[in-house]
């Protein structure tokens, strides 16, 4: 199997990069919902600690990898404009989706949404890391900080799963090639 310069790094923007920070995602919702009184000693406390403040941190700069090499590496070739005249549209991936009435939809509505919507996830990201390196013991202890810390890094998770979700719909019915 050979992929081309284009496939390798769309296949690292969505299947490596994406795919770590989504699977890594069960990791940290299970180690912010153990940090609690009532499951953890002081001792498991420090080593949970430790391990969320590196895995957020990791997730973190995986979200920020994604997007930005969707941004400036898979989408200005998934937007090339076409040669005036050019009937065969298969390496247009954009002009291809709107040229079909009934894969116009693709584009206008999942490229612009996931366009966006995928920008939230590294933000969110960061905002949850500085929450965990910030305050790290406190949640352990105040169970609203640890709940808002859980709502934002569900938030984050979600907007990478629209993101990917439309991401890996779009290249199915165009690819970048």
């Amino acid at each position: 199997m050979n992929l081309t310069f284009r496939e390798f790094w769309t296949a690292a923007h969505g299947m490596i990069f994406g795919a770590i920070f989504l699977l890594a995602f069960g990791g940290g919702i299970a180690g912010l919902y153990s940090l609690r009184p009532e499951f953890v000693t002081v001792a498991g406390m420090k080593e949970r600690l430790t391990r969320l403040k590196l895995g957020t941190a990791v997730m973190a700069i995986v979200a920020w990898l994604t997007v930005i090499s969707g941004t400036y590496l898979v989408y200005p070739w998934y937007r090339a404009t076409p040669p005036e005249g050019a009937t065969d549209l298969s390496l247009y991936p954009r002009s291809f989706l709107r040229a079909d009435p009934t894969l116009a939809g693709w584009h206008s509505f999942g490229m612009e949404w996931k366009e966006h919507v995928a920008w939230f996830a590294p933000i969110l990201a960061t905002v949850v890391f500085y929450l965990v390196w910030k305050y790290g013991p406190q949640l352990n202890t105040n169970d609203r900080l640890r709940k808002m810390v859980l709502v934002l890094f569900i938030f984050a998770f979600a907007a990478a799963a629209i993101a990917g979700l439309f991401g890996a719909l779009i290249t199915k019915a165009a690819p970048v090639l």
